[in-house]
């Protein structure tokens, strides 16, 4: 490909602009990527690019998930785990069949044909709808079903399109050799990522080098997706159920340091693979366009619209139905409430297709096993992005109008619970420094400071909680004090930056010893969001 290096600054310039204005307009940035990627693929002069099938859901799918999963809460996800189970294969399968079956009769579509875009637009986002949830403050269990649901129905929509690819390329297929191997892929990738999880947690606890733990978990995610394919079971499984072990672990695994500079890269990761995943489907869609021959504009329009309606009108009837059924068919403890109408509706409407769709649709094969051109593949690709527009687009910017209009007020159990943690560690931290002030080691006058830093932070997170301090001396005001105290140490702290860099500038430091200075007062500044 010819000026890949201005395509390549271009990708990073869109990404970056489109991430500013993401937050500028408080619009979750995969809304802004999936229509700059529209855009920039209709732009004149901008050239064609062509994505390999089998590097497609190799490249994207592992680090997505195994991020998701990495950062999800496994006791809340225990917790719900038939509700999640029941959506993730349940509805999974009940929109491959109404899709493949609107597909086969309306757009006449072939039957495996129609199966194989059925499974595509099965799998909601694995990103996007618990992060706009959780920006909008929805009820914790809400996000860990949608969570939960997100991480685990890909395996469900995978395997059925792996299944549906199969008969389009060889011609056969067999339901009952398909339904036993269904849940044997599943089983199978959980011990594979239950087993890659403790090896490379072994690893790691005997390390004490950031640099290469964090390669270690850069890794780590094909390190249970690929052994599990190569085994024939499902790569998806392997990379989440490894991701939340080592996410359990997180805390023991690894130095605070090197902790802080993983959560980083991770984050990165996550947003660059999932903006350049839009992009470059935005740069292939023209081509798509021009390749989908006898059908007109009106029509494609007609199709991708009833696709996508028909995604979201199966989850709704689907989540509906499911509710509303007794609690022994829920798989729900029989002393749990009934769940709130409110609740049902956002978990209804948070079905936003994403990168797992988009990856899934440029995978599909070129040509069949017989050396033929694999049929209506470009329709299928066009038909994902037209489902991904609607659902990601249009139900992620309706989703706080409908928070509003249901009456949901914002879920403080997250913010009640970091309160609660704080005046726990505070008071840990007060008993340990009684325990060892009294040993030789310990200055007196550095266990009284330590001592009243921590006095001050168990008062202040306490007055929090009730509105009133512990020891009765409700007159203090300690968020003022923590305001005035967060104000002077970021003057300090900046006046310390400022004569960093008159040391650099002057040649009296090198870069290399003034970066590590300023992480200290980086880890310093950052205490003080508390």
């Amino acid at each position: 490909m010819e000026h890949i290096e201005l395509l390549v600054f271009g990708l990073l310039v869109a990404i970056s602009g489109l991430a500013a204005l993401a937050r500028v307009v408080q619009v979750p940035y995969p809304i802004l990527l999936v229509i700059g990627g529209l855009v920039i693929g209709f732009v004149p002069g901008v050239p064609e690019v062509e994505l390999d099938p089998d590097l497609v859901l190799l490249i994207f799918l592992p680090p997505l998930l195994y991020a998701a999963a990495f950062f999800s809460n496994l006791r809340e996800l225990r917790a719900n785990a038939p509700v999640i189970g029941v959506l993730s294969i349940g509805l999974v399968i009940a929109t491959t069949v109404a899709v493949a079956a609107a597909s086969h009769a309306v757009i006449g579509l072939d039957w495996p044909v129609a199966f194989v875009l059925g499974a595509v637009v099965s799998p909601s986002d694995a990103v996007a709808p618990a992060s706009i949830l959780r920006r909008l403050r929805a009820p914790r269990r809400v996000v860990t079903i949608v969570e939960g649901e997100n991480l685990t129905n890909d395996w469900t929509a995978l395997v059925t399109y792996k299944f549906a690819v199969a008969a389009v390329t060889t011609g056969t297929f067999s339901l009952a050799d398909a339904a036993p191997r269904f849940m044997l892929t599943g089983l199978g990738g959980v011990a594979v990522g239950v087993a890659a999880g403790v090896v490379i947690s072994a690893v790691r606890r005997r390390l004490d080098d950031p640099l290469a733990e964090i390669t270690i978990s850069l890794l780590t995610a094909y390190a249970a997706y690929l052994p599990a394919e190569e085994l024939g079971l499902s790569g998806v499984m392997a990379a989440v159920t490894v991701g939340v072990v080592l996410g359990w672990q997180a805390s023991e695994l690894t130095t605070p340091t090197t902790r802080i500079q993983l959560y980083a890269i991770w984050e990165s990761l996550q947003f660059l693979l999932n903006a350049v995943l839009f992009i470059l489907v935005g740069l292939q869609l023209p081509v798509v366009l021009e390749s989908i021959e006898g059908r007109s504009a009106g029509e494609l329009a007609g199709y991708g619209g009833l696709v996508a309606a028909l995604v979201v009108i199966v989850r709704l009837v689907f989540v509906a139905l499911f509710a509303s059924m007794p609690r022994w068919l829920r798989g729900a403890r029989a002393r749990s409430p009934l769940p709130a109408a409110s609740s049902v509706a956002l978990v209804a409407w948070s079905g936003m297709r994403g990168a797992v769709c988009l990856a899934a649709a440029l995978a599909i094969p070129l040509q069949t096993e017989a050396g033929a051109t694999f049929p209506e593949r470009d329709l299928l690709i066009f038909l994902a992005f037209c489902v991904i527009l609607v659902t990601l687009v249009g139900q992620g910017l309706t989703l706080p109008v409908l928070i509003r209009a249901v009456g949901i007020e914002e879920d403080r159990l997250d913010a009640d619970e970091e309160l609660a943690a704080r005046v726990e560690t505070a008071f840990a931290a007060l008993d340990r420094i009684e325990q060892v002030a009294a040993e030789d080691w310990v200055h007196p006058d550095t266990a009284r400071r330590v001592r009243g830093i921590y006095e001050h932070r168990r008062r202040r997170f306490s007055s929090r909680i009730d509105g009133r301090n512990r020891d009765g001396d409700d007159d203090v005001d300690y968020e003022g004090r923590a305001s005035a105290y967060s104000r002077l140490m970021r003057q300090v702290i900046g006046a310390q930056r400022a004569k960093l860099r008159e040391l650099r500038d002057g040649g009296a430091i090198t870069d290399e010893v003034r970066r590590k200075v300023e992480y200290d007062l980086d880890l310093e500044e950052a205490r003080l969001e508390e």
